[in-house]
């Protein structure tokens, strides 16, 4: 039917844990029974991080890339839970770190994930609010990756690169090292990240997070679906519920940390820590920080 958005592709399945944007959370049954209160250690660290890649964003629409800060994204549901930002939040669940280069299939398959996160290149080019890639970075080959197909598609299809170019941002979660001027940067890779350049200053950035907390999320932490390479893609059962034996770990922990964004004094936090930083001068920000005080 003319005018009718394609189908979303089979994405790893995840239970809807909050009321975000008016959907009712899942019955998760027994799923979580009989595991201890999550230890919520990292949650500090979290608020403050989160805090930054919202500021550092210029309160852009935020897209996780992979699994890597589902934490962020379960906090963010909790904290967002009744405001009225619809599109605010969004997932990339795919795993293309080493991917290297895609065949046709798996290139078309990409796209249709890229499309169902609001990023086919038709919607960049139209949409209000900037949207942001969020993800744990080493050497960024993720990011690379990704903005390689997507550049790519943008081409392809004509749209125009300058207004898209405004729209786009990306945020990358490092470990914290000393500040030096030989301190190795990803997007300043000459080889890694030629692609950063072409995008307007200040809409490729970081936020850190000491090793502890960036080690967790992105190589420790039990996580609710296993990570979804391009031969996964294509799988029969690729959107089927996971059960394993991290599974109710994993939700436990999720659980606790969307009730902790629902709770006022962790909102007052994120708004504390986005009213430190240089992006709390943009109005978009500024009415993002109220939206969070008042919700």
């Amino acid at each position: 039917m003319t005018g009718r958005h394609p189908a979303p592709p089979p994405q790893p399945f995840r239970w809807a844990l909050s009321s975000y944007e008016g959907r009712p959370p899942d019955r998760l049954g027994t799923l979580a029974d009989g595991v201890a209160p999550a230890e919520l250690w990292h949650l500090p660290g979290l608020t403050r991080c989160t805090g930054k890649v919202l500021a550092r964003s210029r309160a852009a629409d935020l897209r996780f890339v992979g699994r890597s800060l589902d934490s962020m994204y379960d906090l963010l549901t909790g904290a967002l839970e009744h405001a009225d930002r619809p599109g605010a939040l969004g997932r990339l669940p795919v795993s293309v770190r080493s991917a290297g280069r895609f065949s046709g299939p798996e290139r078309a398959r990409f796209r249709e994930h890229l499309a169902a996160a609001g990023l086919e290149p038709r919607t960049l080019a139209r949409r209000k609010r900037p949207v942001a890639l969020v993800d744990v970075v080493d050497s960024g080959s993720t990011f690379d990756t990704v903005h390689r197909e997507l550049a790519a598609w943008i081409t392809e299809s004509r749209e125009p690169w300058p207004v898209i170019r405004r729209k786009l941002r990306y945020v990358g979660v490092t470990v914290r090292t000393r500040t030096s001027p030989n301190t190795y940067r990803w997007q300043q890779s000459e080889e890694s990240a030629p692609w950063v350049r072409t995008l307007p200053a200040g809409h490729v950035v970081n936020v850190s997070l000491p090793w502890a907390e960036w080690h967790w999320y992105g190589d420790r932490q039990p996580k609710v679906h296993g990570t979804f390479p391009p031969p996964r893609w294509f799988a029969p059962d690729a959107a089927t519920p996971w059960h394993h034996e991290v599974l109710p770990p994993a939700l436990t922990e999720s659980l606790a940390l969307v009730a902790a964004g629902r709770t006022r004094s962790l909102r007052d936090g994120l708004v504390r820590v986005i009213a430190g930083e240089p992006g709390f001068s943009d109005p978009h920000v500024r009415t993002f920080a109220a939206q969070l005080r008042g919700t």
